[in-house]
């Protein structure tokens, strides 16, 4: 009993003493009352919004905001108020943390939060400070060793005084608007030798370049830095590879820096290192063998850089690797299949290089990767059918290959699959019935499939359907895809022998639909949506056989429902009636090759967001409104081939996008207007056969882009007057001023500053072409080898004169002989009287030269048969004579290249010549390696013409947009004037 007293004696005193303690701790403070009423101070100059959270995305990232300036109140101790940390020896405030408190206002540089002198760490992101300046305050708080003050809304200079915080260990500047000039950054760096993380993203810096050393201050960074982050900061230079050999750098980030170059180390690399990310530089070079050492290394992105050579298999050492980017470089080669070593590997992106070989099948057995994108290489081969029974991908890309064969079957039943991309292939075979449904992205365009439709994708859920120009067949009832709840993209374009069926009722569709292509699929009738649409942007119903008028509902839903629609192509097909009206905000408009009738309504002016307006080829009336000179962001305009009349608009911006104008085939009249000179950035203008009385607009050689100009009938007349502009029409290419009334000696002046015809560039990655719009292709109608032609798209390369059929009279200025890249030269049907130039010869790309009905006199120059590529010659209807040359291209023109000179002879013509068998040939062996041209040549030329010619075909009949907008008229030989008059020397 006694023992159980002195048990309780001993426990009620310790309970005695444990609340003696507390209530003694409650009555003297911890807190240092001044410190207490600096922070109560630095509270109340903030706003604090517990209501709601803020609509700024960058504070977004706060998953959740803690608001902890509610426990901050007089009566309680400061060091337990939340985000406060107190010392436990001194009782000083040393850690404050608000961030992500959603605290708004200014913070002033008299801030008594500069007072707490005995910080050591200071956190305040994630928060509103209305972009104040960083003042130099936070110098004072010499004691820092962490600085958090990003995702604040800071801006201006960051003070060199920062640089006083010697003890930093941590500093976070990140996604502000701040700036660090090279003064400040040099301090920084020199006196913060203890620092181990320095996140400065989105923090300009591109006053630090590499000549003023400034960028070089890098190699005396701190050995003891982990993490250095300088993501979007405008860094420009060479940086040296030492960053990437300190001892303990785990983290590397230099994304976003276009303009920083460098190259990474072949040896020496920082082997802790476990973050590399220099995607958007300019680093270059190859990626060398020695990355294999980097055994930590788990995400590596260099993408969008200049990398190249192949790429090196050591990085199949990198085993902890969960995420390797290198796409948008220039590697190459075939990818090792030893990818069975990554099997931590969860993202990979090789796209947009020129890697060749097959699809590594080991890159099918990972069992964690997610997202495999190997688009835009030159993978060939089939897709590999095996995969993992584990397998966790969820985004396959393969697109713009070369890979054949079939889909095989993991494609239609992986249980997480959400996006399949296998567009710009050769895949070939039927597109079988799906069972993945997860799948939410399906993109198959642009494969050489066969078969019906599989209606087994009705069974899915899918956001993003893609089928086009598959080669599918049979018949679709357009109601059908009302079973996609989510539809934003649905493209079926361009599947010939495919029959969407829409009835007339009106189709029920996803509310959330977008984008709707139904281009070339044999649709009869407009789709009549319900409910209206809201969200479309773009709709393509090109290329159909819809007639009639278009709908009253189409006209409203596009006035007052479609308010972010953006394009509209209703070109080819059999519409009727007046133009529909586009409204404000459109970008595409585009109506061509139907009958739309009677005139353009002034309501049109109120597209003035239009960039390309495109209503060629219908029966169009009236005038053209003077208010489309003035669209702001218009750069294709084209109303050729109706029956418009009246002048050209006078009043085109000084400030606009013109670079298409085609008004060509109409009844337009008067002069052209001198506004058009403000059009600096045209490229093509065509006003071929109108009826516009004016002579040559010099006022157009200030254009120093033009590249087309095609004036041909119209009433164009006068001497084309000297120009003083020392580079005139400067890239001028096709130049095409035929069946007018100009007069006077052939425009030497202008001829000799056509530099776009002296020096063409022959690209040899392939054929390019005129336009950068994939809704809409640049055409031309030219003489070509004695026919005319509509070339639907323009190749970069071709380039021709007309001056045919005018009253132009002199000699052929020899300085034509310079334009050396000319195709295509035709002067017949005038004056032109004297010698064939001998220049001429120097043209060794000419395929056509046409200088028929001319006065010229004198022989045939023999240097002629060193045209190797010339298919067509017309010297008829002239006053030529001596022998035809032999040899060479020569031998292969008919009588009909020479009729109508009576004082030729020789082969062809059945003329001979008095001394022909006396007379030495042309062209001699010795000749012919004088002038490096012999039999090799003409067999050379032969193949070049031919392969010219298969090219020029391919143009015509298979690339345009539509093939139907070709137009290949035969043109006879001997061509009728266009005027009766005669003209006798």
């Amino acid at each position: 009993m006694g023992s159980l007293l002195l048990v309780l004696s001993y426990v009620s005193l310790h309970l005695f003493l444990l609340l003696l303690t507390h209530f003694t701790s409650n009555t003297f403070s911890l807190c240092n009352p001044h410190e207490t009423s600096a922070l109560i101070e630095f509270k109340n100059s903030f706003f604090v919004n517990t209501s709601s959270k803020p609509e700024d995305t960058w504070l977004l990232k706060c998953f959740s905001f803690s608001f902890e300036l509610e426990s901050w109140t007089n009566n309680k101790d400061c060091c337990e108020w939340d985000g406060v940390t107190c010392d436990n020896v001194s009782d000083y405030v040393i850690g404050l943390d608000l961030s992500c408190n959603n605290l708004k206002g200014k913070l002033h540089p008299n801030s008594t939060i500069f007072q707490l002198r005995h910080l050591q760490q200071l956190n305040l992101a994630f928060n509103d400070f209305s972009m104040s300046s960083l003042h130099v305050g936070v110098s004072d708080l010499v004691n820092l060793m962490y600085l958090n003050l990003s995702h604040c809304n800071l801006r201006g200079n960051i003070p060199s005084t920062i640089s006083h915080l010697s003890k930093l260990v941590s500093l976070d500047l990140s996604y502000s608007f701040l700036k660090l000039n090279p003064f400040t950054w040099k301090k920084l760096i020199h006196n913060a030798t203890n620092l181990k993380q320095l996140y400065l993203d989105s923090v300009d810096m591109s006053s630090i370049r590499e000549r003023e050393n400034s960028l070089s201050v890098l190699k005396n960074v701190s050995s003891s830095l982990i993490s250095l982050i300088l993501r979007d900061t405008g860094l420009r230079g060479y940086l040296s590879s030492h960053i990437l050999s300190l001892p303990n750098l785990q983290k590397l980030d230099l994304s976003g820096n276009q303009y920083l170059s460098g190259q990474l180390p072949k040896s020496n690399w920082s082997t802790p290192l476990r973050y590399l990310i220099l995607y958007n530089t300019s680093f270059f070079g190859e990626i060398p063998y020695s990355i294999g050492q980097l055994k930590s290394l788990t995400l590596l992105d260099l993408s969008r850089s200049i990398f190249n050579g192949t790429v090196p298999p050591s990085l199949w050492n990198l085993t902890q690797l969960t995420l390797l980017d290198l796409s948008y470089n220039n590697l190459e080669g075939e990818i090792p299949d030893v990818f069975e070593r990554l099997i931590k590997l969860e993202y990979l992106y090789l796209s947009n290089n020129s890697l060749v070989g097959q699809v590594p099948l080991s890159l099918f057995h990972l069992p964690r990767l997610y997202f495999l994108t190997l688009s835009s290489n030159k993978f060939v081969g089939p897709i590999p059918i095996e995969i993992t029974k584990h397998s966790k991908l969820k985004y396959v890309d393969l697109s713009e290959n070369m890979l054949n064969g079939t889909i095989p079957r993991w494609c239609y039943y992986l249980p997480f699959l959400i996006e399949l991309n296998l567009k710009d292939n050769h895949l070939t075979g039927f597109i079988d019935d799906f069972s993945t449904y997860s799948l939410r992205y399906l993109f198959l365009s642009n494969n050489n499939f066969h078969g019906h439709f599989p209606n087994s994708i009705f069974e899915l859920s899918l956001t993003y359907l893609d089928l086009s120009s598959t080669n599918l067949s049979g018949v679709v009832h357009f109601h059908q895809f009302s079973t996609f709840k989510n539809l934003i993209l649905l493209d079926l374009s361009h599947n010939s022998a495919l029959s969407i069926n829409i009835d007339g009722k009106a189709q029920t569709i996803s509310p959330n639909l977008k984008y709707l292509f139904l281009s070339s699929t044999n649709i009869n009738n407009f789709p009549k949506f319900l409910p209206p649409l809201p969200n479309l942007k773009i709709l393509d119903l090109s290329n159909n056989n819809i007639h009639g008028k278009i709908p009253k509902w189409f006209r409203k839903h596009l006035l007052n429902s479609w308010k972010n629609i953006i394009l509209i192509d209703l070109s080819f097909n059999k519409l009727q009636g007046d133009l529909p009206i586009p409204p404000y905000g459109i970008l595409f408009f585009l109506l061509s090759n139907n009958n739309f009738t009677g005139d353009i309504a002034l309501s049109l002016c109120n597209a003035s967001s239009l960039k390309v307006l495109n209503l060629a080829r219908n029966n169009l009336t009236g005038t053209i409104p003077q208010c489309i000179g003035t669209f702001p962001s218009l750069f294709v305009l084209d109303m050729q081939k109706n029956n418009l009349y009246g002048s050209i608009p006078t009043n085109f911006s000084k400030i606009n996008q013109f670079e298409t104008i085609k008004l060509n085939d109409n009844q337009l009249d008067g002069h052209l207007p001198r506004s058009l000179a403000h059009c600096t950035k045209l490229k093509i203008l065509d006003l071929g056969n109108n009826n516009i009385d004016d002579t040559f607009p010099m006022l157009l050689e200030t254009l120093s882009e033009l590249q087309v100009l095609s004036l041909r009938s119209n009433k164009f007349h006068g001497t084309i007057t000297y120009t003083n502009i020392k580079h005139s029409f400067p890239k001028l290419r096709i130049f095409d001023i035929s069946d007018n009334y100009f007069s006077g000696p052939l425009p030497i002046s202008l001829l000799k500053n056509f530099q776009g015809m002296m020096n063409v560039s022959y690209n040899k990655i392939g054929l390019q072409y005129m336009g950068n719009s994939d809704y809409y292709n640049d055409s031309v109608v030219v003489i070509v080898k004695g026919f005319s032609m509509e070339l639907t798209r323009i190749l970069t390369t071709f380039t021709t004169i007309d001056l045919s059929n005018n009253m132009f009279e002199g000699e052929i200025p020899h300085v034509i002989g310079e334009l050396v890249s000319l195709k295509g030269l035709n002067l017949s049907n005038n004056e032109i009287t004297g010698n064939i130039p001998r220049s001429l010869s120097n043209l060794r790309n000419l395929e056509w030269l046409d200088l028929s009905r001319n006065q010229l006199r004198g022989e045939i120059p023999i240097a002629l048969t060193n045209l190797n590529f010339l298919s067509f010659l017309n010297l008829s209807q002239n006053h030529l004579e001596g022998m035809v040359p032999k040899g060479k291209q020569f031998d292969t023109f008919e009588n009909s290249s020479y009729d109508g000179n009576a004082m030729l002879c020789g082969f062809p013509l059945s003329k001979s010549c008095k001394n022909d068998e006396d007379q030495p040939p042309h062209s001699t062996s010795e000749d012919e390696q004088e002038s490096g041209f012999g039999w090799k040549s003409v067999v050379t030329g032969y193949a070049c013409g031919l392969l010219s010619g298969l090219l020029f075909g391919y143009n015509v009949f298979f690339i345009g947009k539509p093939v139907r907008l070709v137009r290949f008229f035969e043109h006879m030989f001997n061509v009728r004037l266009k005027r009766t008059h005669n003209r006798m020397n």
